[in-house]
């Protein structure tokens, strides 16, 4: 940890390979913040078996898989700390406390909560884990005593109720916690390559990262467009087109973005040339990165001696935060 720096932690689950929808969404905002704050980027393996209890079996596999996209696009091990949630033991601790004076209603307001549930197709039946997890999130924060989370908008709602333990246990037991802060990502969710509001994996609608030059061509080659647009030669329209956000998104050469959007708007180039320009833009950024994930592919003791040694640094943190949270709840200690 880093003294003079503000703390700042997020993660991913581990369900496997990453897309482009979490380059743009979150790496790319993660590579920046590793100058500015002690970052705190963790595996979050207990979040993922809030939904997939039944596949513990891929969590090895899929750790790797996503820490070596970590490592491809930038994320430093040098500058921040990888760790494991599930190793933390002191995380579930700190998620006991926390939900000692939450209430349940006040969880099930959470409206990504309700999106779980309803992607799960449960019902009213659905776990004490699940209805737990924006605690075990508060958790997570609270834990390394984090001042800066980064979150999209539709994730507001965890900090706000992180802010409120924070506030609960200072009230109660004194003043310790600082309220976090969101650090709200400028880049909106990437659509699907389906026209789906989100790049899923669980949809297929994805980039991966790690999709070699043949992969991307023919998963942007059947993306989505402009239904109305059945011939090259009719006008069609470019605003909440797939294929022209992914052009935006991707494509730095910006006049040769602006002349497809004229020439489409105006009838004048099909689909075809369109969609071959946006595969050559987006090999062209995942072309290094495809090199540096080689790189950790041919090397998997290597990522796991990355995330041996980060879970070690972030274990010695969080008992000491742990030891002065006991001690200002003035628990028993034998």
């Amino acid at each position: 940890m880093t003294a003079n720096k503000p703390i700042l932690v997020t993660g991913d689950r581990p369900t496997g390979r990453l897309h482009l929808g979490h380059l743009v969404g979150s790496l790319v905002n993660r590579i920046k913040f590793q100058d500015d704050y002690d970052c705190f980027f963790l595996v979050a393996d207990l979040h993922m078996l809030t939904t997939h209890y039944d596949k513990v079996g891929e969590v090895e596999r899929n750790t790797l898989e996503m820490v070596m996209d970590w490592l491809a696009v930038g994320m430093d091990p040098e500058k921040s700390t990888f760790y494991v949630q599930s190793q933390i033991p002191y995380i579930t601790e700190l998620y006991a406390i926390l939900a000692m004076f939450c209430g349940v209603p006040r969880a099930e307001r959470i409206p990504t909560l309700k999106e779980k549930i309803q992607d799960m197709g449960v019902g009213e039946n659905y776990s004490v884990g699940l209805l737990g997890y924006p605690v075990l999130m508060a958790a997570d924060i609270l834990m390394f005593k984090a001042t800066k989370v980064p979150v999209g908008e539709d994730q507001l709602s965890h900090i706000e109720l992180t802010r409120e333990l924070a506030r609960r246990f200072n009230f109660l037991y004194g003043e310790y916690f600082t309220e976090p802060e969101p650090v709200i990502s400028e880049t909106s969710r990437l659509v699907g390559t389906d026209g789906n509001r989100k790049m899923s994996k669980s949809l297929d609608n994805c980039i991966y990262l790690s999709d070699d030059a043949k992969e991307v061509e023919a998963r942007v080659r059947i993306m989505y467009t402009d239904p109305n647009r059945i011939r090259a030669d009719i006008p069609g329209t470019v605003e909440g087109n797939p294929v022209f956000i992914y052009h935006d998104a991707f494509n730095t050469d910006l006049e040769e973005v602006e002349d497809l959007k004229t020439r489409y708007r105006a009838g004048k180039v099909g689909d075809v040339e369109v969609k071959k320009k946006l595969a050559r833009a987006i090999n062209e950024l995942l072309e290094p990165i495809r090199e540096k994930r080689k790189f950790y592919e041919d090397r998997p003791d290597d990522v796991r001696n990355i995330l041996h040694e980060g879970t070690l640094r972030a274990r010695e943190a969080a008992q000491r935060n742990m030891d002065e949270i006991i001690s200002k709840m003035g628990l028993f200690k034998p």
